[in-house]
């Protein structure tokens, strides 16, 4: 029953709300918004499939050719492709360039999104002189312009509320931590609030990004999740942040502050992906987790090679 309540949180953290459009393409219009039945038949179909691709722990999960990540036992990881799919059938628009995969419990309600951005060596000087509450109003411009995109493609817009961790960035391991409050912009504030916990791991190529998909009433149970994963992920030998050579290697156009605020989104073109800045929450009915259960189900307990 853990591994079923796990898996219908993870649900209510991702479903997109009802009548929401599939993404159009540049030039075409929009398709009709998929039904109830369809949405199910889709999350259905991702989740067989990851339940096939996942590795449960404990295991040393390579992280692409930039790192290692050494899952404990009682969590599992689902692979890139299935993980773009999972996304995507919770109406995200995740990219396939970034997406590492995902990890989650067989015993809890969290899931973390994995992400790395290949943008070259990223400057920390700037930790030591930003403010928060700048960084905060330029993350506020960047979602308005994102949700001109979302408004679009068919996504109700998002609104920021405020932190509910400043960013704090440690020099020694190169670490950077913040997360956020949001929500659907023009609904009532809640006391349980939708969360993006995001942690980032430099390296010499460019960051990882784990980013922890909860909400507000769960963040102080959850936090110490995210801090373990990052703690547990290490660059392999050749592409740590202390292995830049200045001489050779690429350097990030933007700094450590655009890893915060939206100043990299606006200027390379990332505002559109969703889990860069705020990844949208909606609330699952009953009848969804009913009508999804038996996938769920089947998900969670698949043992042997198989899994």
């Amino acid at each position: 029953m853990r591994l079923i309540r796990s898996a219908a949180c993870l649900l209510a953290l991702l479903m997109p709300l009802p009548g929401l459009a599939q993404v159009p393409t540049a030039t075409s219009p929009a398709p009709a918004p998929l039904t109830q039945e369809e949405r199910e038949a889709g999350i259905r179909a991702a989740w067989e499939d990851a339940g096939k691709a996942l590795q449960r722990g404990p295991v040393a999960i390579p992280l692409i050719d930039q790192a290692r990540l050494d899952l404990p036992r009682d969590m599992v990881f689902v692979p890139a492709r299935e993980t773009v799919a999972l996304l995507r059938a919770y109406g995200n628009l995740p990219s396939e360039a970034t997406t590492v995969g995902l990890v989650t419990s067989e015993t809890d309600s969290w899931s973390v999104v994995v992400r790395f951005v290949k943008e070259g060596y990223v400057r920390d000087d700037d930790a030591k002189e930003w403010n928060a509450d700048d960084l905060l109003a330029s993350l506020r411009e960047g979602t308005e312009e994102a949700n001109r995109d979302r408004v679009r493609r068919g996504f109700p817009e998002s609104e920021i509320i405020g932190w509910l961790t400043p960013p704090a960035y440690d020099a020694a391991s190169h670490r950077l931590v913040w997360a956020l409050a949001s929500k659907t912009k023009g609904a009532p504030d809640q006391p349980e609030r939708n969360v993006n916990y995001n942690t980032y791991a430099l390296g010499r190529d460019g960051y990882f990004s784990l980013n922890l998909l909860t909400t507000s009433t769960r963040l102080a149970a959850d936090r110490p999740v995210a801090a373990a994963l990052l703690a547990s992920l290490a660059y392999v030998d050749g592409k740590r942040y202390e292995d830049f050579s200045a001489g050779t290697d690429r350097v990030a156009e933007y700094g450590l502050a655009a890893l915060v605020g939206a100043v990299a989104a606006k200027k390379l073109g990332l505002i559109a992906l969703a889990g860069a800045f705020v990844v949208k929450f909606a609330k699952l009915g009953l009848i969804a987790v009913a009508a999804l259960g038996a996938g769920i189900m089947r998900f969670f307990r698949r043992k042997g090679p198989s899994a």
